[in-house]
């Protein structure tokens, strides 16, 4: 974007609350192309349902694009006696309640609560305070599962955990002996962080065409995709990186992930 721009991109990383520090920022932010928001789904779908925001995740902003999406794993230490997926829920429902699942923020504890839904299982979910935490104590052996990104792919490598599945429409280049969640039982099961820009409300069109136009010159770059790649980023096709692409992602999530949060109780903690 900043060959596209012609200018320089200052990068300010605000954390807080589930991101929507940084999110409230960009919404007060004046409307003059110059304030930016790289949000996700933990940033700008997961919060409303939990928090008090004193933003609308829809209504105070101007949707720019979606850049790209990195589907969550489920992990498992080396010691689980299950296989394959199957053969995972076949133990969880002989064994409820006795397992343990770690999660690093609030959007990995709704998948759990899915999860659980779907395969009608128990298990005992254990927040951390991000993934690296909660895979060292898997590689450990003090927790049995764990949701993580395809960073962790690298102790699948070395034989330090297992994985059973990764939550995307194809199996990652990275990992090519990974089922995903369709090959390996659960045809709707699928869970990705997706990232994308947001301006706030009142950003003129051409503003937010001009900044669109960027964003998917700078995707289209061989090395730009080859670097998000080799993380197991899934880049979205040119015609899902529209500004009205992701506006419809944004709805559609929320509508899919606040009753499922809701009804299990989910908190921040």
């Amino acid at each position: 974007m900043k060959i596209s721009l012609g200018q320089p991109i200052i990068i300010e990383n605000v954390s807080g609350a589930e991101g929507t520090v940084g999110v409230g920022r960009t919404a007060r932010s004046a409307p003059d192309g110059y304030t930016i928001d790289m949000g996700q789904l933990g940033s700008h779908v997961i919060p409303g349902a939990i928090l008090d925001l004193r933003y609308d995740a829809e209504r105070d902003f101007e949707p720019i694009g979606a850049m790209g999406s990195m589907p969550q794993v489920l992990y498992a230490k080396k010691t689980m006696p299950a296989k394959d997926l199957q053969e995972l829920i076949a133990w969880l429902k002989a064994n409820p309640g006795q397992a343990t699942l770690g999660k690093a923020g609030v959007a990995p504890q709704a998948l759990g609560a899915l999860f659980q839904k779907e395969t009608r299982t128990q298990f005992e979910i254990i927040p951390y305070r991000g993934e690296g935490p909660a895979v060292q104590d898997l590689l450990a052996g003090h927790i049995d599962l764990a949701w993580g990104t395809p960073a962790s792919l690298v102790h699948v490598q070395s034989g330090g955990i297992k994985a059973y599945m990764v939550m995307a429409r194809k199996r990652l280049n990275i990992a090519p002996d990974i089922p995903t969640a369709a090959e390996a039982g659960l045809p709707a099961f699928t869970f990705s962080f997706w990232w994308a820009m947001f301006a706030p409300k009142g950003t003129p069109k051409s503003i937010i065409d001009k900044l669109n136009r960027a964003g998917m010159e700078a995707l289209a770059d061989p090395a730009v995709r080859q670097r998000l790649e080799s993380i197991g980023m899934e880049i979205f096709p040119p015609s899902e990186q529209t500004p009205q692409s992701l506006g419809l992602l944004v709805r559609t999530d929320i509508e899919k992930w606040w009753p499922i949060i809701k009804a299990a109780g989910i908190k921040i903690e």
